[in-house]
């Protein structure tokens, strides 16, 4: 199993770099924004990449950079395994430890490992297909949105999306088609902070068995003064340590993605 793990990240992270800009279809205004240099500044509608001129690549590109972390946040996993291992941090009371930059780090990783298979159906149904000419930029863009789309609505709960259905749509939507990303993505979002606050109380709970046995030994044998924190934390660590507690909540979020 161990072996097959490095066959499966290498792809995604070959081109998760080159499969940004194709996010960018799920902010609908920065889409119309790809047009309106055709008419500001001259420039005719390119059917492949090199026709587009060299300043608007560039524009186009930062552009991109600057909205890349709010696309990982919105459309990946990354948000729910980012909460669930602050959550693992504070239940042990270690303060820094992990650093935040870890954490963030494994989030990441853990990001594209659980992407890969989406993100390589975008590189194949839709990047190499476009950089190769076989298709143009809107049709790319579709095939690009349709395996995030897949992957959101397989993680989005029917109440979250049901509410936000109502509030945006003036007819009920009859199947997944009739959802547009606009009401997906917050819908997403909402199924992910509620899910990681549920996976988060739950590890909550032994290690505040744990602070509740150590309160009450401490009180009973009149040593109030003492901070309960200063004594619970090694069992924790203890425990934690005991139970491999790092591979069973990183196997955990992982199939959590896949149930």
């Amino acid at each position: 199993m161990t072996s097959k793990l490095p066959e499966r990240m290498i792809p995604s992270l070959r081109t998760v770099i080159l499969l940004i800009p194709f996010f960018v279809l799920f902010i609908p205004s920065l889409t119309e924004a790809i047009s309106i240099p055709t008419i500001s500044f001259g420039v005719e509608n390119a059917d492949n990449p090199q026709q587009v001129s060299t300043g608007l690549q560039v524009l186009f590109l930062l552009t991109i950079l600057s909205m890349a972390p709010g696309i990982l946040l919105m459309t990946t996993c990354f948000t729910r395994i980012v909460i669930v291992l602050g959550f693992v941090r504070q239940a042990m009371g270690t303060q820094n430890m992990p650093p935040t930059q870890v954490i963030i780090g494994l989030a990441l990783f853990l990001s594209f490992f659980i992407m890969a298979p989406t993100i390589n159906t975008i590189n194949d149904k839709a990047l190499q297909p476009y950089l190769n000419e076989e298709i143009n930029q809107e049709d790319a863009l579709q095939k690009a949105l349709e395996p995030m789309r897949e992957f959101m609505f397989s993680q989005v709960k029917e109440s979250e999306l049901t509410l936000l259905a109502d509030i945006t749509l003036d007819n009920e939507p009859f199947d997944k088609n009739d959802i547009p990303t606009m009401t997906l993505i917050p819908a997403f979002m909402l199924s992910e902070l509620k899910l990681a606050f549920q996976m988060g109380f739950m590890i909550y709970i032994p290690f505040l068995v744990i602070d509740m046995i150590v309160a009450s030994i401490l009180m009973s044998m009149g040593m109030m003064m003492l901070p309960p924190v200063i004594i619970s934390m090694p069992f924790k660590l203890l425990l934690f340590v005991l139970v491999d507690g790092w591979t069973l909540i990183v196997g955990s979020l992982i199939k959590s993605f896949q149930g």
